[in-house]
């Protein structure tokens, strides 16, 4: 598993940094994010969630069965679209209504 970013879809707005609770992203050249040690990401996905621009992706590795695919989230004002892409397939979607989000 790992972090990238795709810088640019990057907007500089700092919210990967605030929301890592591994203080792992910096905003460097040009004002765009930097992920400095992305083996210490633990995965916890807060970063993709804080991104309004999609620019984040969370590679899903062989481990937990991602075979290469990759996850991010895409906002369209409370709803958060969870795109899964994986080679070869077709990519599948989750959303999720932020205000009832928590609530089983």
């Amino acid at each position: 598993m790992s972090i990238r970013i795709q810088r640019d879809a990057c907007r500089g707005c700092g919210a990967c940094v605030e929301a890592c609770p591994g203080n792992l992203f910096r905003l460097g050249g040009q004002n765009k994010a930097v992920l400095d040690r992305p083996e210490d990401c633990w995965g916890c996905t807060a970063c993709l969630k804080a991104c309004q621009f999609g620019a984040l992706r969370f590679y899903l590795g062989a481990d937990i069965g991602g075979r290469g695919g990759q996850m991010y989230v895409r906002r369209e004002g409370r709803i958060s679209h969870w795109v899964i892409e994986r080679p070869g397939r077709e990519s599948v979607t989750v959303s999720v209504d932020s205000t009832s989000a928590n609530q089983y």
